[in-house]
């Protein structure tokens, strides 16, 4: 699917003037329908702490090729990736950072800032914005507070109190803004990810399948085991 639209951009450039105004824009036409595609991510700030959480349906195009994907990645001891997009392009991302998170904390015995963290994922993405990695990420943690950043392929970067990518965001932003609250506890912020999650797996058709969700707060990152998980959807009366 991506590969058609690939070629498409690429002879759009081949039959008018050639330049590089034409192959950014259409680079970032070609970034924006592949990234429309597939995926429900959320990053919450709450009292405290950084939740984050995602399903696990992985489509190719209208095939559903895993179901239990993972797209909720640990990078640090208190920060966290998730991941939109291109597969191969997410996990080596993924890898990247989790080496550079990791190189920092044993040179300098401390962890790497989360904005600086965003920083250098942006710099990596802007990079290569020309030939670009096809993916949307939300880096999130805590270092002397909760902090959560939606970063776009051309190295965008955008700090935010809570964000969601991939195709089923818009419903994800419906339950957000009627339920974040910014001194909202823990729990309660768990709830409402999972209520977005769930609100979007209805209506997304390339969303689905169990939810995994993440607190990172001062004492490192803590994913809610999948038995838990499960319990509170039961107890919330959603469709899992």
């Amino acid at each position: 699917m991506w590969q058609r639209k690939f070629s498409e951009s690429f002879r759009k450039i081949f039959n008018s003037k050639i330049n590089y105004s034409n192959c950014r824009f259409l680079g970032r036409e070609f970034m924006e329908q592949t990234l429309q595609t597939g995926t429900t991510t959320v990053g919450i700030t709450v009292k405290d702490a950084v939740i984050m959480a995602t399903e696990r349906r992985v489509t190719m195009d209208h095939f559903i090729m895993h179901k239990n994907g993972k797209k909720l990645h640990q990078i640090d001891t208190h920060a966290a990736m998730t991941i939109a997009g291109l597969v191969g392009d997410a996990q080596v991302l993924v890898r990247y950072m989790s080496a550079e998170l990791e190189i920092y904390r044993l040179q300098r015995r401390v962890n790497m800032p989360i904005e600086a963290a965003a920083t250098l994922l942006s710099n990596i993405l802007n990079q290569s914005k020309f030939y670009p990695y096809m993916v949307q990420i939300l880096i999130g943690g805590y270092d002397r507070s909760p902090h959560i950043f939606s970063v776009d392929a051309a190295g965008g970067s955008v700090e935010d109190i809570y964000a969601s990518t991939g195709s089923g965001s818009p419903f994800v932003y419906g339950v957000l803004e009627n339920g974040f609250r910014r001194d909202m506890p823990v729990d309660e912020g768990v709830e409402l990810v999972i209520r977005a999650i769930s609100a979007a797996k209805q209506r997304d058709s390339a969303s689905g399948g169990m939810i995994d969700v993440a607190v990172i707060d001062k004492n490192g990152y803590r994913q809610i085991p999948e038995d838990e998980v499960a319990d509170r959807i039961k107890k919330y009366k959603l469709q899992l």
